[in-house]
């Protein structure tokens, strides 16, 4: 058996999800909407699964849905993609993998930012290579150049770019987007910017895209998901954006995946990235107020919430408020006794993890996310 994947435990979702069916419990967890998307996205599908292309579409993805993502980002971020440098994937972690197995080689090293999203180190190791990482600390989670200056080498050949990060719930900055980019220009390195956040920022914060920074257009592979842009995270469509010199060879390494993605899901994404900026705005806002409800009740129970910038997510910091027990701890007990399950962050680290953030999904009903809070303090006032 494969040693990368027989010795992998099952992901943390995958186990909190698990207890909290085995519990009844509140599932604020795992990173999805308790609603089903919004209808009209939905209607428009299931429209062309009955009217429209069933048989294998273009393996590339159709027409419609490549030139609907570089207009969109055309549209909102600037930036000036063509149709041809788009490949659609089967979710963004297909496209990820089609990336690195395009760009890496045995012996590559990837830099990669820690809290780190799980799939990644896997598919890098898949690749051949192996990561440096770069250790951001809660509660601001900032890059530095002294960070980066430690992370990257002469072997570096990709850096992967989580904006905006999950599970860290940040919004990286202009200033250090910038020195990322200077950092890539300097060594040489590939940027692989996993973006698939870029709408589900608050605050009226502006996403900056790595791809827009000096020296990054033809160096960027920027990866988007329809799953999350529009709360209809079974649907797994998502792309990969790049230069012609950078694309080709990822569309080669995609055809050997998944080779294609249903239709009527690649049209109903097309049609809902046409929609117009204040749709995504009112998106974002009906987000936001349930991110404002779960931090505002956290925060009368005494926990210490992380401002969440951006994604489903917010975090706790477990020390900060009163509770000496270890993150994952926290998790295992909160499943059990009080009925909300949620994820330790330490899960997305490698050696030496950070034990004392938690990450709760506010995702949810009213209802829900009330329960939860109320569950939660009964629950703190048990360990302090």
């Amino acid at each position: 058996m494969n040693p990368i994947f027989a010795t992998l435990p099952n992901t943390i979702f995958d186990t909190m999800s698990g207890l909290a069916r085995q519990h009844g419990a509140i599932n604020l967890g795992q990173g999805f909407p308790d609603h089903q998307g919004p209808e009209e996205i939905r209607a428009y599908a299931a429209e062309r699964l009955m009217n429209g292309l069933n048989q294998y579409p273009p393996m590339r993805g159709l027409p419609e849905l490549r030139e609907a993502a570089a207009e969109h980002y055309n549209r909102f971020q600037g930036l000036d993609l063509a149709a041809a440098e788009v490949v659609v994937a089967s979710g963004a972690t297909e496209a990820l993998a089609a990336s690195l197995l395009a760009l890496l080689s045995p012996g590559d090293e990837v830099v990669l930012f820690e809290p780190v999203y799980d799939a990644y180190l896997p598919l890098l190791q898949q690749a051949g290579a192996t990561a440096r990482t770069v250790r951001l600390q809660p509660p601001q989670w900032r890059m530095t150049e002294a960070l980066l200056a430690e992370a990257f080498s002469e072997r570096t050949r990709v850096v992967m770019f989580n904006n905006p990060h999950n599970p860290a719930t940040r919004l990286f900055d202009a200033e250090e987007v910038a020195l990322l980019a200077r950092a890539c220009v300097r060594h040489d390195v590939i940027a692989i910017c996993d973006e698939v956040w870029e709408h589900v920022r608050f605050d009226r914060a502006a996403h900056r895209p790595l791809m827009a920074e000096p020296g990054m257009r033809e160096r960027t592979v920027k990866i988007g998901s329809a799953g999350k842009i529009f709360s209809v995270t079974g649907w797994k469509v998502g792309w990969a954006c790049a230069a012609p010199g950078l694309i080709e060879t990822i569309a080669k390494a995609h055809q050997f995946l998944t080779f294609t993605t249903p239709p009527n899901l690649q049209s109903a994404a097309a049609w809902g990235l046409a929609k117009p900026g204040q749709w995504f705005e009112a998106m974002r806002s009906e987000y936001q107020r349930s991110r404002d409800r779960l931090a505002s009740g956290l925060t009368d129970a005494g926990f210490a919430v992380i401002p969440s910038q951006a994604t489903y997510f917010l975090c706790v910091d477990l020390p900060a408020s009163g509770v000496a027990l270890d993150d994952e701890s926290f998790c295992l007990r909160a499943v059990a006794e009080a009925g909300v399950a949620a994820i330790p962050v330490s899960a997305f680290y490698g050696a030496d993890p950070v034990r004392t953030v938690l990450r709760l999904c506010f995702a949810k009903a009213d209802a829900t996310l009330d329960e939860g809070i109320e569950r939660l303090a009964r629950f703190r006032r048990t360990v302090i």
